[in-house]
């Protein structure tokens, strides 16, 4: 197939993210159903939300992986690899805890585990940053989010042991959910992705002369360490405002840039914006998904996107020879 220009492609992720909005709107417990004069409320309260923000949530993971890879110039890199996964985790097992021990009511308890998902998503990627020195030296940075992903990890798993009951929260933020989405959240992620895309779309040429290397990069003459550090903040904005809506959701931050840059060819610039796109297409159909599968019954999406990332994945191996020994 040959190559799309960046306004036809964005305009064929923008279709496509409108129709899967109206099933969005559409998917409910009892099956499919858009009738205004019955099921309004729950259109506008419960369905309308959630759909928005699974796409939101997605369009800042899809933003934040071409973000990820353009930095460290691996078409392998995700969103959470500078540890705010492991971050955001040990905030909502610290907020479930703490939630247990004081007696917090569980709706109370929920608005704290968003603002503790978010605040330890920041947390890793700050602790990354302060190992290694600030974003000067990518391999460098890679391994620092790596180190602090482990550590942070056995300390959320050394909590589980002492507050065994903040376990099946903990896991339900692991695998990813949409159904806590309201309109606040909603909010939230559409300032993120407004902010995100304002800051990191003129930053879009340090990442094209990254592809040069470091040193072509230096030569040019750009602040490379200051637009750097600028781009790892709004990795980790994007990163955390997500977690802390929808949990820890797989492989959108990873897959979104890659079906960006199959279906097109392009410099950064539009790479961003259509990666976001393609993410919020990306996550609002695996929302729709899991929950018309098994209806009444619902898939975490966190699941869904998995199963089909990972088969994305493996296809992606096979036909590029990476089966081959």
């Amino acid at each position: 197939m040959s190559p799309l220009a960046a306004p036809r492609l964005a305009a064929v992720l923008a279709s496509v993210s409108l129709v899967l909005l109206g099933a969005g709107l559409a998917a409910g417990a009892e099956g499919w159903s858009l009738s205004w004069s019955s099921e309004g409320l729950l259109i506008t309260e419960v369905r309308a939300p959630r759909s928005l923000g699974a796409w939101l949530a997605g369009a800042l993971l899809g933003l934040a992986g071409a973000i990820a890879q353009g930095l460290f110039r691996n078409p392998l890199a995700d969103p959470y690899l500078l540890g705010s996964a492991a971050g955001a985790g040990l905030g909502v097992v610290l907020a479930l805890a703490g939630a247990s021990a004081l007696g917090v009511a569980a709706g109370a308890a929920q608005v704290g585990v968003v603002g503790a998902a978010f605040l330890g998503a920041l947390g890793g990627v700050a602790l990354a940053l302060l190992l290694a020195g600030g974003a000067g030296r990518p391999t460098v940075l890679l391994l620092s989010g790596v180190a602090v992903g482990v550590v942070l990890t056995a300390l959320s798993d050394l909590l589980l042991v002492s507050a065994p009951e903040a376990l099946r929260g903990r896991q339900q933020f692991l695998v990813g959910t949409t159904g806590f989405l309201g309109w606040g959240g909603v909010a939230t992620l559409g300032a993120t992705l407004a902010a995100a895309l304002a800051l990191s779309l003129p930053c879009a040429r340090v990442l094209d002369a990254l592809v040069l290397g470091e040193a072509g990069a230096a030569s040019l003459g750009l602040p490379l360490a200051r637009l750097r550090l600028l781009l790892v903040a709004v990795l980790a904005a994007c990163t955390g405002s997500a977690v802390a809506q929808v949990g820890l959701v797989a492989f959108v931050g990873l897959a979104a840039p890659h079906l960006v840059r199959r279906l097109a060819v392009l410099t950064h610039a539009p790479l961003l914006g259509l990666s976001a796109l393609a993410g919020g297409a990306l996550l609002l159909g695996a929302d729709v998904l899991a929950r018309s599968v098994v209806a009444p019954r619902e898939w975490p999406v966190g699941i869904v996107t998995a199963l089909v990332g990972g088969a994305y994945l493996l296809v992606l191996l096979r036909r590029h020879g990476g089966g081959r020994a």
